[in-house]
């Protein structure tokens, strides 16, 4: 498309700038609370929540305080919640068991979110890192993370949180063929609606610490995930990884981190169309908040303007810790 532009004086272009009205009449993207996916920790216990230190406003709420911010999402419009549990110790092991146990913490939380609001989507996390005392996103063998029976153990987690009742799925793991044994297994036990939002293009990036920090996998991780996540320098490689796992059957793709690579959300969305997601990730809520805090940006301002250029480089939506905040102010 080439623009045509009357010259100056008869093309003033801030005529279309002089007033509130005018700005919304001619806004270009749109950001609302049905565009955000709420991330939330869960913990142990019963009606108590515990805050983040590296994460200011951010808390582990136990399964009951769950199903309660998922009645907020609701009221609020948010359609969607993302599960992340903290695994205590003696629940983290070199088989990550716990991963696929019908009873775990992010399976009860499941199902009492589903009986108790059924209209708001859970999304679940595939990884193994939760489980693991190596703290790996797979299994540890001679000091290599493993593929294969990494996947093995990621068709198994998957079932176990379909049965569960999840909505999405979210494998986060990056193994190689993850995406097509977890769409072949839902297909053979009967789960063809539960759908998979991939974390494809997820890279080996410094902005996850007050994640790992929320779900108690700093101190465990041994090592680091650059041997299975993304180079962060590789944009081609990043679409060679959400061509596959479109190929493989996901339906949704997902960019991780976000505001760091918005050029790769672009990107994904012109080339393939697909429904395209960006994290802010802990790391980018953590330096918005912080500086914020400290007086040095509006807090409010800078937020609403980190999420819509998510929407302006061509996401349909994004996880983020904000989600709550912003949808407050986005229902005015």
């Amino acid at each position: 498309m080439t623009p045509i532009v009357a010259p100056f004086p008869a093309a003033r272009p801030r005529r279309t700038r002089a007033s509130g009205a005018l700005r919304a009449l001619v806004r270009e993207t749109a950001l609302s609370p049905s565009d955000l996916i709420w991330p939330i920790f869960l913990m142990a216990g019963t009606d108590s929540e515990t805050p983040i230190p590296s994460m200011p406003g951010v808390t582990r709420r136990t399964v009951d305080r769950a199903v309660a911010a998922a009645r907020e999402a609701r009221g609020l419009g948010i359609p969607a919640l993302c599960l992340f549990p903290y695994t205590a110790l003696e629940h983290r092991t070199e088989d990550c068991a716990e991963a696929w146990n019908p009873d775990s913490l992010s399976n009860r939380a499941i199902r009492a979110i589903k009986e108790a609001v059924p209209e708001v989507a859970i999304m679940t996390d595939i990884a193994l890192d939760p489980y693991n005392i190596n703290g790996h996103d797979g299994f540890v063998e001679d000091g290599r993370i493993v593929n294969d029976r990494t996947v093995e153990a990621l068709v198994r987690m998957a079932l176990a949180q379909a049965a569960a009742g999840a909505d999405i799925l979210g494998p986060s793991d990056m193994m190689d063929g993850r995406v097509g044994a977890i769409r072949s297994a839902l297909e053979s036990e009967g789960y063809q609606d539960v759908a998979i939002l991939s974390y494809s293009a997820k890279f080996a990036s410094g902005f996850y610490g007050p994640f790992r920090d929320a779900v108690g996998a700093s101190g465990a991780l041994k090592g680091d995930k650059a041997s299975y996540q993304l180079d962060p320098a590789n944009a081609d490689e990043a679409m060679r990884m959400i061509a596959r796992d479109l190929a493989e059957g996901a339906d949704m793709v997902m960019v991780k981190p976000g505001m760091p690579y918005l050029d790769i959300c672009r990107r994904a969305k012109a080339e393939f169309g697909a429904p395209t997601f960006a994290y802010q990730v802990s790391g980018e809520y953590a330096m918005l908040t912080a500086a914020a805090q400290n007086g040095w940006l509006d807090g409010d301002k800078v937020m609403l303007e980190s999420l819509i250029c998510f929407k302006r480089a061509g996401c349909d939506g994004v996880l983020s810790y904000f989600a709550p905040r912003a949808a407050r102010l986005l229902n005015g």
